[in-house]
C-alpha cells in the first residue's frame, strides 16, 4: 500500500522529474475546466488539454456515475462532485500525453501529489482520491482495466473539523433578518429559515420538499436523505405557524397561477435551488450582521449542538439529521458551546 505521504516524499528526491506546465497553467495547478455539471464528448473542445478527446473517454465517467447512482444509492451532489473530481483526472491525464484510461499506478499517485501541493483541504483532497479509486475499480470489474492502478494507494488520514455554529445572538438576528423584505420573498425566506432550524435538515433536503411533505396542523415534515433514507420530523409551533402563513399567502403569488408542487419557489415560480438559498442566506447574514464564517450548513450544525448542548441524546440528535453513522454525529460534541461568540 502506497500513501500520500510516501509518494510526496519520492517526488523531493533528487532525479524526480515535474511534469511540464503550459505557459497559461500556474505551476503546480491543475485548472478545472468551468463547463456545465453534466458534460461528454460534446465538450472535450472546450477542454483545456483535451482537444478531440475520443468519446469514451466522457461515456466512461458517465457509466461510472450511472452504476454509482443505482448500486450505491450515491446523492445527486456526490455524483456531482464526482463528475467534477473524474473530469479534472481527465485533464491531467490529457496534459500528460494519456490517451484512454489505462495508466500506472505511479501516474494516479502524481496526480494526488499535483492536488496536494494545490493545498487541498484535506477532506476535499480524501474526496477526489476515493472518487479515483471507485472509479478505476469500476473499470477494472466491469473488464475495462487488465488492473485497477489505484488498488494500492491509501487514503489520507482526515481528521473531523470542529463544525462551526452561530451564537444565539446570531440565529436570532438572521431568523428575523427576512422580516425587513416586506414581499412574498421576504415570506419565504422567514420559513426556509424557521423549518431549517427547526428541524436541522440538509439544504438539499429543505429545497426538494413538496408541499406535500408539510403538514403544519400535525407540526409534521416528511423528507428524504441520502440513500433515499425517508424521516418525519417535529417542528415547533412558531415554525409550523411561520410556514403555514407562506403556504396560505406568499406562495400562491409566486406560484403565478401554476399547478406546482414543489413548497419553495423562486420568483419564476420555479422550485427554488440550493444555489438560490445560499444566495438568499449571504443576503440576509450582511442584513443581520453576521460576518463569521457562514455556509448552507451553519444552521443545521447550529441545530445539533443546540440540541446537545440542551442535553438531548446523541442517537436523537442522529436520527433526527439523518446520519447513517453515529459517528458522524459524534463530532458535535466537539462543538463550542452556541452562547459563545
Amino acid at each position: 500500500m502506497v500513501t500520500l505521504a510516501e509518494a510526496l516524499e519520492r517526488k523531493a528526491a533528487p532525479g524526480h522529474r515535474a511534469r511540464a506546465v503550459p505557459q497559461d497553467e500556474p505551476a503546480g495547478q491543475v485548472r478545472e475546466p468551468q463547463t456545465p455539471a453534466s458534460y461528454g464528448p460534446q465538450d472535450a473542445q472546450d477542454l483545456p488539454g483535451a482537444p478531440g478527446a475520443p468519446e469514451a473517454r466522457w461515456k466512461a465517467i458517465d457509466a461510472f456515475l450511472a452504476a454509482r447512482g443505482a448500486e450505491k444509492g450515491s446523492s445527486a451532489n456526490t455524483l456531482a462532485a464526482y463528475r467534477n473530481d473524474l473530469r479534472q483526472l481527465r485533464v491531467f491525464l490529457d496534459s500528460r500525453g494519456i490517451e484512454g484510461w489505462e495508466v500506472e499506478p505511479t501516474t494516479v499517485l502524481d496526480f494526488i501529489v499535483s492536488l496536494k501541493e494545490q493545498e487541498y483541504a484535506p477532506a476535499s483532497l480524501a474526496r477526489k482520491l476515493a472518487a479515483v479509486r471507485a472509479f478505476f475499480a469500476h473499470l477494472h470489474r466491469t473488464g475495462q482495466l487488465p488492473i485497477n492502478p489505484a488498488a494500492r494507494i491509501g487514503s489520507p488520514r482526515v481528521g473531523r473539523s470542529r463544525p462551526k455554529t452561530m451564537s444565539q445572538a446570531e440565529i436570532v438576528a438572521l431568523l428575523a433578518a427576512p422580516g425587513s423584505r416586506q414581499t412574498p420573498e421576504g415570506v419565504r425566506d422567514r420559513a426556509m429559515f424557521a423549518l431549517l432550524y427547526a428541524t436541522g435538515m440538509r439544504v438539499s433536503e429543505l429545497v426538494m420538499l413538496d408541499l406535500a411533505d408539510v403538514d403544519p396542523e400535525a407540526r409534521t415534515v416528511r423528507c428524504v436523505g441520502r440513500g433515499g433514507r425517508q424521516r418525519v420530523l417535529s417542528i415547533d409551533e412558531a415554525a409550523a405557524e411561520v410556514v403555514a402563513t407562506y403556504q396560505a399567502t406568499a406562495r400562491e403569488v409566486l406560484a403565478r397561477g401554476r399547478d406546482v408542487q414543489a413548497l419553495f419557489l423562486n420568483h419564476r415560480g420555479d422550485r427554488l435551488t440550493r444555489q438560490g438559498f445560499w444566495l438568499v442566506m449571504k443576503s440576509y447574514a450582511a442584513v443581520a450582521g453576521i460576518t463569521g464564517p457562514l455556509t448552507p450548513h451553519t444552521l443545521r450544525h447550529s441545530f445539533a449542538a443546540h440540541l446537545l448542548e440542551q442535553g438531548a441524546l446523541l442517537r436523537e440528535v442522529q436520527q433526527r439529521l439523518g446520519h447513517a453513522n453515529i459517528s458522524t454525529t459524534q463530532m458535535y460534541r466537539q462543538a463550542p458551546p452556541l452562547g459563545l461568540p
